[in-house]
């Protein structure tokens, strides 16, 4: 990428499950705090940031994170994901400036 800033970053990073619902959560949220350390590294100024997480412990958190970094901020299921998954996505819209985080 050579610093030049991008539009948008999407990450579908999901751990190895361990079949450990708790587990599973955190490093799914880990995950996912690692992919926002990432966008706010190389989004530009008004980019978007896309994310997979799995509900539980920790959502709430992140996504308070996320809000205070982006605009605007929803959290999605994808019609095509299974009703017993417990995967969603953040979309987060328009990348705050510097100062934000």
């Amino acid at each position: 990428m050579a610093g030049t800033p991008v539009d948008l970053v999407i990450s579908d990073m999901a751990p190895n499950l361990s079949g450990i619902d708790t587990v599973d959560q955190a490093r799914s949220v880990h995950l996912a705090e690692l992919a926002l350390e990432f966008a706010s590294d190389v989004l530009q100024p008004s980019g978007d940031f896309v994310v997979k997480v799995f509900q539980g412990s920790g959502l709430a958190d992140l996504q308070r994170t996320v809000a205070a970094r982006f605009a605007k901020t929803y959290v999605r299921k994808p019609k095509a994901s299974r009703d017993r998954s417990r995967e969603v996505f953040i979309v987060a819209k328009q990348r705050l400036g510097d100062g934000a985080h």
